[in-house]
């Protein structure tokens, strides 16, 4: 039971180094980690926004844009629909709702069965079957009122809040901070946290601006105080582009050249004259589309509108192929590369508002390091003063084992990428608590079969063999507890479940068996034949 091979022998040796290794750069200076070798492990472990400080923003999505939305595209289908089957029919949206009036009230039938074919179901692909995502009925004067269902109001909110959270991801991701902090709170809110980020202005400029881009063509014939014609509509033009001789704003068609669904990359580059502008390249579907319009609609305007307002209108020169092209304006570099960064994340779903804001500064967050790094320290020199007392030389066995959990919990994390917080700083110190109590089952375990009268090499193997039972299941209980606190918590409740539960696996390692392999090297090198225990 005491022997050990030399491959295992090898290998606990291997990960624990390996371990200590990667921990490492955790304790060099920034200065000090620049001349480290480069093959060895550079990765750090990312400090919370309560530890480095950074900006705390809580948005909440405009879902009633969101239902107006998709009551219009939803009237769209249903009117569409209804006149392919030769029904004449006025439509208007009221009270969250679409009133539909027939001419001809003996079409009403007909008209239902036409809107039950529009029915879209939700949820179809994932449980075979859906909820309706339209409800519909006639009302006492004969018209036809259409609504959202709840269910399908309920799933589209949930969508929503998901894109959003995605394209915020995406448009931090693209200004190089690491590890925010993004999820859904509530109903219809979602929590952002930027640790190391010092603007929140800029941090609200990035992530709250909309970003919806369209692709319009211009009526030119139409001027700043005339009437606007049915199927055009009316939008301002961008300050930088309002100079002189040209309108504040413009008349384009309702219909859509393109979104910026169809872009695949957007960023800043720089005109034949060195001045900023914004590059843009459409997929393949978007580029032909880009093309056939361009080539059919040379010699007329077509205005590039973001979120209602128009950021450039260039004359169609020539038919424009490949997919790519560039916006030009009074760009700064900054801007150009701001205007990438959103067409590049794409647009949101709806519009954010910040209801709550705060910014905790790099003292606080220091403050918190020196009161975790105490409590650690505390912590740490009772547990080992106490297993020392309590057991000798296997006592600094025990220590020396948790010496080398902590590293390895240290290297796991920054392997991992993982972003340490205040609860995670309280996992940690948990665990060294934790770290020696399978060493405690063990050493009372050998220590009882000692007593009873066993040779000491028969008490260790013994007391490791019956010991392994119970540190299995102390452990498998806790770290049940870990993953369900990881599964249903939120932020920092996760970041306590992530540093217990690898704590929990590198006492595991140490204990049973690195520990157990310095003894075991020991007893069978000696041969003792009492144990001071």
């Amino acid at each position: 039971m005491l022997e050990y091979p030399r491959w295992k022998v090898i290998l606990i040796c291997l990960l624990s180094v390996m371990g200590i290794l990667a921990a490492v750069p955790n304790f060099l200076s920034d200065e000090q980690l620049k001349n480290y070798p480069d093959f060895l492990p550079h990765s750090r472990v990312t400090l919370g926004l309560d530890l480095q400080g950074g900006v705390h923003l809580l948005m909440e999505a405009d879902l009633t844009e969101v239902r107006k939305e998709k009551l219009e595209s939803k009237r769209g289908e249903i009117r569409d629909a209804l006149r392919a089957e030769k029904i004449v029919l006025r439509s208007s949206l009221r009270n969250n709702s679409i009133h539909i009036n027939l001419t001809d009230k003996s079409q009403t039938e007909k008209a239902m069965d036409v809107i039950g074919d529009t029915v879209e179901l939700l949820g179809a692909s994932l449980t075979g079957g859906g909820v309706p995502d339209i409800e519909y009925h006639v009302a006492d004067n004969g018209t036809i009122v259409v609504n959202l269902t709840e269910e399908g109001l309920v799933m589209r909110s949930n969508d929503v809040i998901t894109q959003s959270i995605e394209v915020i991801r995406r448009r931090i991701d693209g200004m190089g901070t690491t590890e925010p902090n993004i999820q859904k709170q509530g109903t219809g809110r979602i929590l952002v946290q930027v640790p190391g980020f010092d603007d929140p202005q800029k941090l609200k400029k990035i992530i709250g601006k909309t970003a919806k881009l369209t692709f319009q063509l211009v009526n030119s014939a139409v001027g700043p105080g005339d009437r606007v014609p049915p199927g055009y509509e009316r939008f301002p033009m961008a300050e930088s582009e309002r100079g002189k001789g040209l309108p504040e704003s413009i008349v384009v068609s309702r219909r859509k050249i393109l979104t910026g669904e169809n872009l695949v990359d957007a960023g800043q580059a720089y005109d034949r004259d060195n001045r900023p502008v914004v590059s843009f390249r459409f997929d393949n579907k978007g580029g032909k589309r880009f093309a056939d319009v361009t080539r059919k609609n040379v010699g007329r305007q077509f205005a590039i509108i973001l979120d209602n307002v128009v950021i450039s209108a260039p004359n169609i020169q020539s038919a424009i192929l490949g997919g790519s092209g560039i916006i030009t304006g009074n760009f700064t570099i900054e801007s150009a590369s701001e205007l990438g960064l959103l067409l590049r994340a794409g647009a949101l779903p709806a519009r954010l508002t910040v209801v709550e804001e705060r910014t905790v500064g790099p003292d606080l967050g220091s403050d918190n390091i020196e009161a975790g790094k105490v409590a650690a320290i505390i912590g740490l020199l009772a547990v080992m003063v106490y297993i020392t007392l309590t057991y000798g030389m296997f006592g600094l066995v025990a220590n020396f084992a948790l010496m080398i959990n902590i590293g390895l919990m240290f290297g796991l994390l920054s392997t991992l990428g993982a972003t340490l917080t205040m609860p995670g700083v309280a996992g940690i110190v948990l665990t060294v608590g934790m770290a020696v109590d399978a060493n405690v089952l063990i050493f009372e375990r050998v220590r009882e079969e000692f007593k009873s009268g066993k040779k000491a090499l028969s008490a260790l193997g013994t007391g490791y063999e019956k010991a392994f039972s119970t540190i299995v299941d102390a452990n498998v209980t806790t770290f049940i507890a870990a993953l369900i606190l990881f599964q249903f918590g939120s932020g920092p409740i996760k970041g306590f479940a992530v540093t217990l539960a690898i704590g929990i696996a590198t006492s595991m390692f140490t204990a049973v068996s690195l520990s157990k392999m310095i003894i075991s090297a020991w007893a069978v090198r000696k041969r003792p034949t009492t144990l001071k225990i």
